[in-house]
């Protein structure tokens, strides 16, 4: 099988670059940048945004992404884009505004500027948006042609956001060694497209060394606002590392687990990070690590204030019923728990989901 490894064309970490944004967008662009953005960065860093771009004499146009990565908010901001006439688009905010601009680049083949101002997931890297409902179930993977052209960090807007979004990152980011790990183990396809170079699997496990060894000093970075070594570090792999290390080691259990959890609304209000760091302690127990493994996460996550427990998923009144049809959605056709190196049925899934909690509360 070809080996493939997947990497954004540029990407930029460090303090205020944010105000630089119309500079990158001159080295891609020529008619106009359209700005994809969330509403707390509208009403927080709207002039700051816009300052850079008026600096540079660049034509711009700012929307408010509506909340939901759905092809409806998809189709909505690439009529905007059309009348605007605008040859490149910016997403800049959270997961969603970013997977919903990687979305617009796809489809209008133009480039795109992805510019996380939190570090909450692995999605701003790869060559992947995530499509939900309107109502936020997940929906199907929406498999880009290219990574983006470049992903831009500013720590300083990333250290003011709520700690809750960090640590939710490192949740994300803590499912890519093991699920790249099974997949190496089964000989599975990548998200890449390919096998998995011992390039993307060493990335993958250096991601897991340094959530472990810098993870609880960068939260407490966040909750003082000040930017250390450490929340440098965790920007890193939560958002390249990570991103890397998924996209091109692949995706087992813990991301299909998190996409079954996601049919439950109790749920909804949880972020993606917080149900797959669940979602690796039930791969864990699927594999039937050894319990000192298992016990070393769970002691990680509640260190952090991840959810170990159905109960802290918010989840802990959902009848055995319910998580059986969690169960049945996490091994659904084409889901990515079937990268396993074993059969997985919905059984063991259910019956993982409970030990997993059971272990989480002991």
């Amino acid at each position: 099988m070809v080996k493939i490894i997947n990497s954004p064309s540029k990407y930029i970490q460090g303090k205020n670059e944010i105000t630089n944004l119309a500079t990158y967008y001159k080295l891609r662009g020529n008619s106009g940048a359209y700005l994809l953005v969330d509403k707390f960065i509208f009403d927080n860093f709207k002039d700051k945004i816009v300052e850079s771009f008026k600096k540079e004499g660049v034509n711009y146009h700012i929307e408010v992404f509506g909340g939901e990565c759905s092809k409806a908010e998809i189709n909505r901001n690439i009529d905007i884009l059309k009348e605007k006439k605008c040859d490149a688009v910016f997403g800049i905010g959270g997961g969603k505004t970013l997977d919903a601009a990687k979305a617009i680049s796809y489809y209008e083949n133009i480039p795109v500027f992805i510019v996380p101002t939190i570090a909450s997931t692995d999605a701003p890297c790869s060559a992947l948006s995530v499509i939900y409902t309107p109502s936020g179930e997940f929906e199907e993977y929406l498999f880009l042609k290219t990574n983006p052209d470049m992903v831009i960090m500013d720590t300083v807007v990333i250290v003011n956001a709520p700690a809750r979004l960090l640590v939710a990152g490192i949740g994300d980011a803590l499912a890519t060694y093991y699920e790249a790990k099974a997949c190496v183990d089964s000989n599975a396809t990548s998200i890449a497209g390919g096998g998995i170079t011992k390039a993307a699997i060493a990335i993958a496990e250096l991601c897991k060394d340094t959530l472990f060894e810098d993870g609880l000093k960068a939260k407490i970075s966040v909750e003082n606002k000040v930017v250390t070594k450490a929340l440098e570090n965790i920007i890193e792999a939560n958002t390249y590392l990570s991103g890397i290390g998924f996209e091109s080691g692949g995706l087992a259990a813990a991301h299909a687990i998190h996409n079954g959890l996601t049919i439950l609304e109790e749920g909804h209000n949880m972020y993606h990070g917080e149900k797959v760091a669940f979602g690796t302690i039930t791969q864990l127990v699927l594999e039937n690590r050894c319990l000192c493994e298992i016990k070393k996460v769970v002691d990680f996550c509640k260190s952090l204030g991840l959810p170990t427990t159905l109960a802290e998923l918010g989840m802990g009144n959902v009848s055995k019923e319910r998580l059986y049809e969690v169960a049945k959605a996490s091994t659904a056709e084409g889901e990515t728990i079937h990268n396993m190196p074993f059969k997985v049925t919905a059984d063991d899934v259910f019956a993982a989901i409970l030990v997993a909690d059971e272990l989480g509360k002991n």
